[in-house]
């Protein structure tokens, strides 16, 4: 995606400290996402976001989340929910939190797909 400068997978939202994926405890899976915002908005972060079905509960390793830095990026989120639950068609299940302490996930989760055959992962 252009404008994103890093992904890293990892863990966050959770109160206790270093949480592993063989130890998750009340943590979040989750990606930190750094971008230039001179060309990509967070809004276009979002949206790819949303296309990874928000739609559906999910336990707390894998619960949908955003863990925004500013208020302006709370109220983008917020408009972003808005938008995708106008009609009252669907319900989005999102937890909305301030950004807290991020926990790198171990190495073999790093560039995931990148690391897949394309036996394993269809490439299109």
């Amino acid at each position: 995606m252009g404008g994103v400068v890093d992904c890293i997978v990892g863990y966050t939202g959770g109160k206790r400290k270093g949480p592993t994926y063989q130890n998750i405890m009340d943590a979040t899976e989750a990606y930190m996402v750094e971008f230039d915002p001179s060309i990509i908005s967070y809004e276009k972060i979002l949206d790819a976001w949303a296309e990874n079905a928000p739609f559906y509960p999910s336990k707390c390793q894998y619960r949908s989340a955003i863990f925004y830095c500013s208020e302006e990026q709370l109220a983008t989120a917020q408009r972003k929910i808005d938008d995708l639950t106008k009609g009252g068609q669907r319900k989005v299940y999102v937890d909305l939190e301030p950004v807290t302490t991020f926990y790198r996930a171990e190495e073999y989760h790093q560039d995931f797909l990148d690391k897949q055959t394309s036996a394993r992962v269809p490439r299109f």
